[in-house]
């Protein structure tokens, strides 16, 4: 059956048959055999179908909170023998917000330095997209904010506290500065983060509260992009300190802290409430837990 609950999560998670044929690598009507087998064996409509995906029946709603917990627990029970037989193997996926790649790196370097056998996939994802990712079992874990938007039920490590720096060019007339309140910004030329980013709408608040209305003429999900506009012209950009100083790193960009009315956000590890973990990924939390300590 498990191979039909893995069909069904695919199809949940597409909303298209064919589309979710193809994520599995079959085809679509091995798919649409393998949903109606299940569809006989629980005895239920899961889908609503007829020419096309209609949506997940009442039944198939519910149906597809246990197919995660059942082929969740499936592949745990695999990590686990895998684990008694060969030691900590595999590959670990982790969505990350674009803010805390940086992290992402120094936790995989740490981990992958005590467990070679592991490897990392690593995903520039907002915060939104990492909760629906492990919800969904596309990835084992993210690094994401703790304290600004519900979380759900999962396990976390804090990692850090965000602090917010004004990044800008050598030669801009606030570069000599060591701090910058936010409602200096007004009518500053911004690069910022898109608005689908947790990010940017902490930004915006902190903004809102100091009476600024910010003027982002140029927008992106990729902090390199925010990076380059301030070497290539008169824009500013407001990044974490971490990522900041990694992108100026070696240019003629000046980071100044920004005074501000909010205070700083926890950003940490987070991964599924699951007791216990699969190996591996108890194995991440407790490095996580060491990194955080060492500090």
């Amino acid at each position: 059956m498990i191979d039909k609950l893995e069909m069904f999560l695919a199809v949940a998670k597409e909303g298209h048959f064919g589309r979710a044929a193809a994520s599995l690598g079959i085809t679509q009507p091995t798919l649409s055999a393998g949903i109606k087998q299940l569809e006989e064996q629980l005895g239920v409509l899961l889908i609503f179908r007829g020419s096309r995906y209609g949506g997940l029946t009442p039944e198939g709603q519910s149906a597809l909170v246990w197919a995660r917990r059942i082929v969740g627990d499936s592949r745990q029970l695999r990590e686990e023998m895998r684990a008694t037989r060969h030691g900590l193997s595999g590959r670990l996926r982790i969505a990350v917000i674009p803010t805390a790649l940086t992290w992402a790196a120094k936790i995989s370097a740490r981990f992958g330095a005590n467990h070679p056998n592991v490897g990392f996939t690593i995903l520039s994802r907002t915060s939104v997209e990492i909760l629906q990712m492990i919800d969904d079992l596309d990835v084992d874990a993210g690094i994401s904010y703790l304290d600004n938007e519900p979380l759900g039920k999962v396990s976390t490590v804090p990692l850090y506290d965000e602090r917010f720096m004004l990044v800008c060019g050598a030669d801009c007339d606030l570069a000599a500065r060591d701090s910058v309140s936010w409602q200096e910004l007004q009518g500053r030329r911004l690069c910022l983060l898109t608005s689908d980013m947790q990010n940017r709408r902490i930004i915006n608040r902190n903004l809102a509260s100091a009476g600024v209305t910010p003027q982002a003429t140029v927008e992106s999900n990729s902090t390199v992009v925010l990076a380059a506009h301030v070497l290539a012209g008169d824009w500013l950009t407001v990044l974490p300190e971490d990522i900041a100083s990694f992108l100026a790193d070696g240019k003629p960009i000046r980071l100044i802290r920004l005074e501000g009315p909010e205070p700083s956000h926890a950003v940490g590890l987070v991964a599924p409430y699951r007791e216990p973990h699969t190996p591996v990924l108890e194995a991440l939390l407790a490095e996580a837990r060491r990194m955080v300590s060492d500090r």
